[in-house]
């Protein structure tokens, strides 16, 4: 894939508490099948906390899941957090767009919607 098309999920990672981009932060994308899930991608943020190569263009309808390992970022911070990883679980109904799944990020919680 090159670097200038933009992958069908895209994500973007703020530290709320330190009011920054989340760098660093292991992200894997997995899609569901039946009961299990399998790997699709996986990508670092870069520096101002973004991934915008995620696996393929295009995804087809379905389940999709995407796990950040927010442990280790804060460890390397160190800094105390309750979640070891987050996993956000959405669904792709139309192949046709882009999704983009920001997550905002405390040592004690998150929050994410769809974005643009």
């Amino acid at each position: 894939m090159s670097t200038d098309t933009t992958s069908a999920v895209t994500t973007h990672v703020l530290d709320a508490a330190r009011g920054l981009p989340a760098a660093g932060i292991a992200v894997r994308l997995e899609a569901a099948d039946g009961s299990d899930w399998t790997h699709l991608a996986e990508a670092r943020t870069n520096d101002d906390g973004r991934v915008k190569q995620l696996g393929p263009q295009r995804l087809e309808a379905g389940d999709y899941r995407l796990t950040f390992a927010t442990g280790a970022y804060f460890e390397q911070l160190g800094t105390e957090s309750f979640y070891p990883q987050v996993q956000i679980t959405f669904r792709i109904g139309d192949p046709e767009q882009h999704y983009h799944v920001p997550l905002l990020l405390s040592p004690f919680a998150y929050s994410t919607y769809r974005g643009s």
